[in-house]
């Protein structure tokens, strides 16, 4: 696993980005389609941004799932993760194949169809986040690290539901849905590879934990460590509890 510190969260995220360029470009001279998972959140604003601005992807070739979605939220609200992605991504980029996951409809139908799709060929990159709890997707502490369905219903910690209140996305805790969908971590762990954007202070001792500590579903991500094409950009505050020896600065 590769782990990148940058001065700051823009910067950060504009290196991810140019590392996510890159990487669908070899996907896509590869094959006549690249497959992604796209994440979303507060700290994955300056990665997508940077990286729909990028010129020279061809992003009709592209076919996009999506990592994970409250279940019962309407898609006109400001926390909708298919909303974040609607206007920050398909949008942007002109994306013309996306599997968002409705999180309106029945939860088991969504988890079933997605699922069968996300499972019918490999993915080339996953983007994802760490949650303040270490949650990789949804899944929270402790996660399943066995089973091998594509996408889980689960229910949300109070430390998860905390931190969206925190970012911002809804005004109290009861507000935030109590289950979601994700998708699993053995099926984020089949991506080729995987691009982790990690920044802000609120993340260093999720991310001290999930980098340097027991690899354990009580730290969800540090999953990460066991998969040979990871990497991870993070900031100076995400990193700032990371001992030197483990924290290439770029």
């Amino acid at each position: 696993m590769q782990v990148n510190v940058l001065p700051s969260k823009p910067v950060s995220g504009a290196a991810a980005a140019k590392h996510a360029a890159k990487s669908l470009q070899a996907a896509l001279a590869k094959s006549e389609t690249a497959r992604i998972i796209a994440a979303t959140g507060a700290s994955q604003l300056d990665f997508l941004q940077f990286l729909t601005a990028t010129p020279g992807i061809d992003w009709p070739r592209v076919e996009m799932f999506h990592l994970d979605e409250y279940i019962g939220l309407p898609v006109e609200h400001p926390a909708s993760f298919r909303k974040y992605l609607m206007e920050r991504f398909v949008r942007k980029t002109g994306i013309r194949r996306y599997h968002l996951l409705d999180g309106e409809q029945d939860p088991t139908e969504v988890v079933r169809a997605v699922g069968k799709e996300l499972a019918s060929a490999p993915i080339d990159i996953a983007f994802v986040g760490i949650g303040e709890n270490g949650h990789l997707a949804f899944n929270d502490p402790p996660a399943d690290f066995e089973t091998e369905e594509p996408y889980l219903i689960v229910e949300l910690d109070q430390a998860c539901r905390t931190q969206q209140v925190n970012e911002g996305w809804f005004n109290s805790i009861p507000e935030v849905p109590a289950r979601a969908i994700s998708m699993s971590v053995k099926q984020i762990l089949k991506s080729r590879e995987i691009i982790a954007v990690v920044p802000g202070a609120q993340k260093a001792r999720a991310v001290k934990a999930c980098l340097e500590g027991e690899i354990s579903p009580l730290a969800p991500a540090s999953i990460l460590r066991t998969h040979p094409n990871t990497t991870i950009y993070l900031d100076t505050e995400s990193a700032s509890l990371l001992t030197e020896t483990t924290t290439p600065r770029v």
